[in-house]
């Protein structure tokens, strides 16, 4: 099972998600229904919803890049190490992803504007679960992985 603390620090999200962690959610009961990737475990993570001068300050501090971006995540353990936690530990705390709200292009269309918020914050939690898309097979992996979730939560 997979559960998300959502932290809002731009408090222009609830103009376009009235109750995101709410919306956050029931997207997650969806996929804790569909997928049952975690059935002995309990995945926890933490979801900061930002804007563009936070998520620049994460991003220069900690991957040294001087700019804004969409998404940060933050595994706390590579791949290897998650998996072995899995098997030992009940509940693991994975990591953070931080979504920017001014990278999201469309907030004219609530309809695509939340399509985009959920493509990101899925992209972020993939990156935790040690997905990565350096090389072309990891890409197409990681990616396939994200279209399987999104289907998932939008069903």
């Amino acid at each position: 099972m997979i559960k998300i603390n959502v932290i809002t620090s731009n408090p222009n999200w609830h103009d376009l998600i009235k109750n995101p962690t709410n919306y956050v959610d029931r997207k997650i009961e969806k996929l804790n229904i569909k997928e049952k990737i975690f059935p002995k475990n309990i995945i926890f993570c933490t979801l900061l919803l930002s804007g563009n001068k936070e998520i620049k300050y994460l991003n220069k501090k900690f991957r040294k890049k001087n700019k804004s971006t969409d998404v940060l995540s933050f595994p706390f353990q590579t791949k290897k190490e998650f998996k072995k936690l899995l098997k030992k530990n009940k509940e693991i705390y994975i990591g953070d992803i931080i979504v920017n709200l001014n990278k999201i292009k469309n907030k004219k269309s609530l309809k695509v504007f939340k399509m985009e918020f959920d493509r990101l914050w899925i992209h972020g939690l993939v990156h935790l679960f040690g997905h990565d898309h350096k090389k072309e097979k990891d890409y197409l992996k990681m990616s396939k992985a994200e279209k399987k979730y999104i289907n998932f939560i939008n069903a």
